[in-house]
């Protein structure tokens, strides 16, 4: 947890030359920064809100294929950072799943992005919950590189992307079905981003 602290305090003081203490835009790129050691950051503001690189990578459900964030044009993208290794996360897929269910109708889904795992015990713990939402199987975190900043040793995590995948919210602890549905339903009453 200490090491957890002082890495969050690094990255701050990394960011503190920004105009924000939330994350920042920088030339519209999203960098996180938790601010007062925050573990729950909303970033209501649309205008706030930075988009992510292009994340993509081996689908856990279709083998063969990648999977990514242009797959899911338009819609509301909870980006879970998981691993069949982590207590949490056996806890958090089903709920996940539900909010998968849940918000389908409204524009939202689920991606998640599995870590340091071994691909087969990732496929069995997909399998023995029933999700129906796919993962990038990223044993190495190189697509974690597009969540900017966002630490590699917190599992599980989630990321909230708007419509337009700019990030909406960062959850640094296991998301709450509470608190997860009534954002997406927030954010899928924004309109629609303005095409050009």
């Amino acid at each position: 947890m200490r090491r957890l602290a002082l890495l969050l305090a690094a990255l701050a003081l990394l960011a503190g030359c920004s105009t924000s203490k939330d994350a920042v835009a920088i030339g519209g790129t999203f960098q996180f920064v938790a601010p007062n050691g925050r573990t729950e950051i909303t970033y209501d503001d649309p205008a706030s809100r930075g988009t992510v690189g292009a994340l993509s990578g081996p689908s856990l459900l279709k083998t063969g294929q990648d999977v990514g964030l242009a797959d899911y044009t338009g819609r509301i993208v909870v980006i879970n950072i998981w691993g069949s290794w982590c207590g949490p996360c056996r806890t958090e897929a089903p709920d996940l799943e539900f909010v998968q269910q849940r918000t389908a109708s409204i524009g939202g889904t689920v991606l998640g992005i599995d870590v340091k795992d071994d691909r087969q015990a990732a496929s069995d713990f997909v399998k023995d919950r029933g999700l129906t939402y796919d993962s990038i199987f990223d044993a190495s975190g190189r697509s974690l590189a597009a969540l900017g900043g966002l630490p590699r040793n917190v599992v599980p995590q989630t990321v909230v992307l708007d419509k337009q995948h700019r990030v909406a919210a960062v959850y640094l602890q296991p998301i709450r079905v509470p608190v997860l549905i009534p954002l997406i339903q927030k954010l899928a009453a924004e309109p629609a981003p303005a095409s050009g």
